[in-house]
Formats: structure tokens, sequence, C-alpha cells
């Protein structure tokens, strides 16, 4: 498979994934009582919306081109906590709302490889198509259980630092708090030289994305890439 093939399976579930996460903790901040994504014209499925010309092109392109580890994000959801009428409660379930709706998104994507699957065996003149179709959905499940994993990763600004630092105690959330402003060079740090640390944290991602592999197998088509 080419570098070209890949892209094309790959970027289209991204994309969708990825506006999925920022539409969840903008929908999750309204419910909350936060109407700030709302009234910016931040709830929605347009992917323009999403797109951060730096995190979500330049920085993922930069990267490869530095042949260094390969990271980016969408435009963040704009959330103001303080409009919670529950500020801690709030803040954890618009945190977490992007990586469970990322869960959710992989675990559906099982049931449609093996339909896709079922349809492509007693439709063969559709095997082609269906086979392209089929792999997207199969690529598609374990992009979502890395960006759960990813996003879970407690470095300010990702989604687990918003939880983690709630168990630390005052003063030490607070300083947590200001790495912030430094996260993304934190994170390419690990990236970079925490290769065996971020092995092990990705590690529950790559074994539910193998338990899903063993189940929709039997119903995989033939690679319509030929290899």
């Amino acid at each position: 498979m080419t570098l070209v093939q890949q892209l094309a399976l790959v970027f289209p579930v991204l994309l969708f994934s990825m506006v999925a996460h920022e539409y969840a903790h903008g929908y999750a901040a309204y419910r909350q009582g936060d109407l700030t994504a709302y009234q910016l014209g931040r709830l929605t499925w347009n992917p323009i919306k999403h797109i951060d010309p730096f995190m979500t092109l330049l920085l993922p392109a930069l990267l490869a081109w530095m042949g260094g580890p390969i990271f980016g994000g969408a435009k963040p959801v704009p959330v103001n906590p303080r409009n919670y009428r529950q500020y801690k409660r709030g803040d954890i379930i618009v945190s977490l709302a992007g990586v469970a709706t990322n869960l959710v998104i992989a675990f559906a994507l099982v049931p449609l490889v093996v339909l896709v699957g079922i349809i492509g065996q007693q439709v063969p003149g559709l095997v082609r198509p269906l086979g392209i179709l089929q792999l997207m959905f199969a690529q598609g499940i374990i992009i979502n259980l890395v960006l759960v994993a990813f996003n879970l990763i407690p470095i300010p600004p990702l989604d687990g630092s918003h939880v983690f630092k709630y168990l630390l105690p005052p003063q030490w959330s607070l300083q947590y708090q200001r790495l912030g402003g430094i996260g993304l060079l934190l994170l390419f740090a690990l990236l970079s030289f925490g290769r065996p640390i971020v092995n092990l944290w990705m590690a529950p991602a790559f074994i539910l994305g193998r338990l899903a592999q063993q189940f929709y197998i039997p119903f995989l088509l033939p690679n319509p890439f030929g290899v």
C-alpha cells in the first residue's frame, strides 16, 4: 500500500473522529450550562470549523518532514468552566466527553466491519469498494483507541490532565496546571525520549485493538490493494 493510499484510508476516519471528539466537548459543556461553544458556532459537525492551521496541518507535516514523532490535534472547542452548574463535576464530564466518544466510535466500528464483510461475501461484485470501506473502518478502530489513550496522558492541556489535577493537593494542582504553557514541549519530549513509557501507556489500546481484530477476522474481505 502506498503512502497516498494509506492517507486516503486514514484521513477521513481520523478527521471524523477528531471532529466527534471536539463536538462531544462542546455538547457536554452545553449540557453542563456553558453556551460558549454554541454561541461561537463551534457546536457543529462542520470539519472546517475544527481545523487548526498549525495543530491539524502544519505541525504534523513538519514533524513528518523532520522524521520525529508525529502528533497534532483539532482546534479545541472553547469552553468556560465558570459557567458549569457544578464546577468540578462539569469539568470532569466535559474533559472526558471526547475520549468517551472516541471509545464509542471504536466499539461501533467493530460490528460495521463485520456487516460490510457479510454484505461483500453475499455480493461478489461489491467486494472491492466494500473492501476499501471495511479497511477504513478497521483502521478507524485502532485510530480511535489510540486517540483515547493519547488524550488521557496527564500532560496539560490534554484531557487526562483535567481529571488528574483533582487527585493532587490544591497547591500541587495549581503548579501542575501551569505546565500547560509548555505542554506541547513536554509531550514532544515524552514521545521522543520516553518511548518505553508511551508504549506501556498505549498498551491497553493495542490490546483492545487485537481483541477487536480477532472478532472480525472471519469476515474480512480480500485486501483491495492486493497486499
